[in-house]
């Protein structure tokens, strides 16, 4: 213990005045002192498919969102975004568009979208898009005109290139790629077109050919997109595959890496199609159209170092205001340390972070970090983390409720094309995407008819309706936690100040504002843990907490020589002198 008496006065004040009661509905945001609305918000993925089926067909649809914004209102969403909902012949689920002005008859209609803007608007939720950037359908009318010939309008819309080698007359004839490029989806990444001898380039599925970004015709009809959506009421895009906007013009081919990727090819670095300087290039043109409109911008933004991270915002702030930080959800295990260096780094880059744990593409939060005795516990501490740091926060439908994968047991089960390519060691990505569980009724409420995808068994006790009723469940634990932080001004505007930095099990730090601050504790470990602080260095010479928020099953108790945390306890307080 560094500081007995501090924690012994600590322990007294909180045993004294106890739990105060818990907010229950989001309130107005504390001024935020001229930061924008997205630096505060929580931002809600909806993968449309899976959400709400309303008319009973066993596919979500933009209806289905519509008729619960209020659960979302009172669950705490600042902001949903939506996965792709264009025309799309469904090969990517969506990630294909064969038509960027309009909304596939699978979700509904342009005046579905329209309404479902304005019924966000009144209940003061945003509604951001997904703009798939890199790539178009293989359907999509640009492509098709550019597949006709080599002299048409849209030729050089794609990236289409000769072979090497062969007389092209003859199956045995046809030329080799243009070079060793892969598709990151297990297939090869030039597909050969008879009809104009010549191969295009696609870094996703043959139907999904990559624009040619270095074609300003291109780049100039990709902004009116975004402008098309703007003017209907949309709050900005999140981006997806930024760095593959680019390749390199030479072809050059990659370099061998070490060993073999999931779809047993042999690995290679990804240097001249991916993360080329271009791709700023073409963010920085789309943050000056999207603060035409006072937009935002969400980057799809993978990498191995803040550093990387960094170049996202741009040299002067004119890139995108929100790249994710998909770090965290590639860390092996739960290491305090680990999560302590990496939200220094961040907060030591100087930009505004912004947090991810999962996504439609990443295994679930719930499955990744679970343990299969204490998921529960360990959900709701890693719902505290990526909810209490400075920044914004992007949550994935379901979180909320503690949902798990439910990967396909077979591969005949499998919808998603990676998964068929792939299986057994890729399995796909259809276990992340299963439906909303709404009751514990069949289908879990989802849809009276089959849903597109099963929902697990779970879903009996992990749903909207059986959380509602239990104080203690998942979902009234984010609704607490989301509206502490849309309420309280040390989490709104406080800076970061780690405590304890040598401590390998329990990650806690202080957000602190005006003379207050919050403390959030995580015991990242499978054992008991005492912790105490001195947080004289802190400012608070002579600290009063009041217990927050804790976990339901873990409790963790106050006693004069410092807090006793159960197994993945989490514990937040309010610290005042």
């Amino acid at each position: 213990m560094k500081n007995s008496k501090s924690i012994c006065a600590v322990a007294l004040f909180m045993l004294l005045f106890g739990l105060p009661p818990a907010a229950h509905a989001q309130h107005q945001p504390v001024d935020a002192e001229g930061h924008q609305w997205w630096q505060h918000a929580v931002v809600y993925e909806i993968y449309p498919r899976s959400f709400a089926d309303s008319d009973n067909n066993g596919f979500g649809d933009l209806k289905g969102i519509d008729q619960h914004l209020d659960y979302l209102k009172q669950l705490g969403i600042d902001a949903i975004w939506i996965t792709p909902c264009f025309p799309s012949p469904q090969v990517d689920f969506g990630y294909d568009v064969s038509d960027y002005d309009a909304i596939d008859p699978l979700y509904g209609t342009l005046s579905d979208f329209d309404k479902l803007v304005a019924d966000g608007k009144q209940r003061h939720i945003k509604v951001i898009l997904d703009f798939v950037v890199n790539h178009t359908s293989d359907k999509h009318q640009w492509f098709i005109d550019s597949q006709s010939s080599k002299t048409s309008q849209h030729r050089d819309w794609y990236i289409w290139r000769d072979g090497k080698g062969g007389d092209g007359k003859s199956p045995e004839g046809i030329a080799q790629p243009p070079n060793n490029w892969l598709s990151t989806f297990g297939t090869p990444a030039w597909t050969f077109d008879a009809k104009t001898n010549q191969y295009y380039y696609h870094y996703f599925y043959p139907e999904q050919p990559d624009l040619n970004w270095r074609n300003p015709a291109v780049e100039n009809a990709m902004l009116d997109v975004t402008r098309f959506w703007y003017k209907r009421g949309v709050a900005g895009f999140r981006l997806d595959a930024v760095d593959t906007l680019y390749e390199d013009p030479a072809l050059t081919d990659n370099p061998p890496a070490p060993g073999t990727d999931k779809f047993g090819r042999a690995n290679q670095i990804e240097k001249y199609n991916k993360k080329l300087p271009e791709v700023h290039d073409a963010m920085r043109a789309l943050r000056k159209t999207a603060d035409e409109y006072n937009s935002v911008l969400i980057g799809e933004t993978w990498t191995s170092n803040v550093s990387q991270l960094k170049d996202y915002y741009g040299a002067n702030h004119d890139e995108l205001q929100m790249p994710m930080d998909l770090m965290m959800t590639e860390f092996k295990g739960l290491h305090a340390q680990q999560y302590r260096d990496h939200i220094a780094a961040v907060n030591a880059a100087g930009q505004w972070p912004v947090y991810v744990i999962t996504n439609h593409d990443i295994i679930r939060s719930y499955t990744r970090y679970g343990d299969g005795a204490h998921n529960d516990d360990i959900a709701k501490m890693m719902a505290a983390l990526y909810l209490t740091l400075r920044g914004s926060a992007i949550m994935y439908y379901g979180e909320e409720l503690g949902m798990e994968n439910n990967d396909p047991k077979s591969r005949e089960d499998v919808q998603d094309p990676i998964g068929k390519i792939g299986w057994p060691v890729e399995k796909g990505r259809d276990g992340e995407r299963t439906p909303m569980q709404w009751t514990d009724g069949p289908n879990a409420g989802f849809s009276k008819a089959k849903p597109w995808l099963p929902v697990p068994a779970s879903a009996q006790t992990h749903n909207v309706e059986t959380e509602a009723k239990d104080p203690d469940s998942m979902l009234n634990f984010y609704r607490k936690l989301l509206a502490m932080r849309h309420n309280e001004p040390t989490l709104l505007e406080g800076d970061y100040f780690p405590l304890n930095n040598d401590d390998p099990n329990v990650l806690a730090y202080l957000r602190r504002y005006k003379g207050e601050a919050t403390l959030v504790v995580l015991n990242m470990s499978a054992t008991p843990q005492k912790v105490g602080f001195d947080l004289a260095p802190a400012g608070f010479a002579t600290p009063k907490l009041t217990e927050s928020l804790n976990n339901a099953h873990a409790k963790t108790a106050a006693g004069a020589d410092g807090l006793s945390m159960q197994p993945f306890g989490m514990f937040i307080a309010k610290v005042t002198q």
